[in-house]
């Protein structure tokens, strides 16, 4: 079951088309990585998940339940979220500020101490928020939208600011959800390092458009190790690999072949040089994961 799915989704403002015909599938107890560059859309996606933003076209599926006004309320009571930076009293305690929030849910009481043992912040629960480090305003944010133990969390860049110990920490918070209570994370992050780490499904998405939705391990399947040839003629060259049945494309000066075994590669230079065509470099390469990300986000984009 897709917790969340959307289908031909728009945003548009003015004459710009900020996300375009996005069809989302976000599977049950999974970690969705929601990547993509700054300003590619996906604080816009998010909010309209969450209701915050009206789409222009498309529909919202949450919960297995179609997202209308009449029902928006009750769906939203089994999702949590913590949307661009967490808002809070800053001259009141960490469990002040969770009292808040869970009088408006009308959730039990006993929630709070659960998610701030959760968060790692019941050790300071009495201290004011205005003295917490922005790594523990990002625990509270967390907490909060832990409240009510969602089904569904939506996360937009929760380890935006944080120094590496507490990009770290929250990582490891994210992680360990989907296991311990059954939830489904959306993340999003323009960082593909953090992606790396948490997700196990990846959504990319470019200029509103989604790029790529898979498993991370089909994204890292497209690191494929190859063969880099460059000689003195590689028109001739690839004309040559084509009577011994080696497929090739060529790429910024390179003849890009599939792994060969050492004896085949050894068969192959020789086989070149006897034709009389000089073998400049034969390397092996593999594709990095940025490499990827550079190649479905456009190289120009900004990370």
């Amino acid at each position: 079951m897709n917790i969340v799915e959307t289908h031909d989704l728009c945003k548009q403002y003015g004459n710009a088309l900020r996300v375009a015909h996005l069809d989302l599938d976000v599977p049950e107890r999974c970690i969705y990585g929601f990547l993509g560059p700054n300003g590619a859309g996906k604080s816009t996606t998010l909010k309209m998940l969450l209701g915050l933003v009206r789409p222009t076209e498309g529909s919202i599926q949450v919960l297995g339940k179609r997202v209308e006004s009449a029902n928006r309320l009750a769906i939203l009571r089994q999702v949590g979220s913590l949307i661009e930076s967490p808002s809070y009293y800053g001259h009141l305690t960490g469990e002040e500020n969770l009292r808040i929030v869970q009088t408006l849910r009308n959730v039990p009481e006993k929630n709070i101490r659960e998610v701030l043992q959760i968060v790692r912040l019941d050790g300071q629960r009495g201290k004011k928020v205005a003295h917490y480090s922005l790594g523990m305003k990002q625990r509270l944010g967390l907490a909060a939208a832990l409240l009510g133990f969602p089904r569904l969390l939506i996360l937009d860049e929760p380890t935006n600011g944080l120094d590496p110990a507490g990009i770290q920490e929250m990582r490891e918070l994210i992680c360990s959800l989907p296991g311990q209570f059954g939830m489904t994370v959306v993340v999003s992050s323009h960082l593909l390092s953090e992606i790396d780490q948490m997700a196990n499904v990846v959504g990319i998405i470019r200029e509103g458009e989604l790029v790529f939705q898979d498993t991370l391990e089909a994204l890292h399947g497209r690191s494929r190790h190859h063969l880099a040839l460059r000689t003195t003629n590689n028109a001739v060259a690839r004309n040559l690999l084509a009577q011994r049945d080696i497929r090739c494309t060529e790429e910024e000066g390179y003849l890009i072949l599939p792994i060969l075994s050492d004896e085949i590669a050894a068969h192959l230079t020789r086989f070149l040089a006897e034709n009389r065509l000089g073998v400049v470099r034969l390397e092996e390469r593999q594709k990095s994961l940025e490499d990827i990300f550079l190649e479905l986000t456009g190289k120009a984009a900004s990370l």
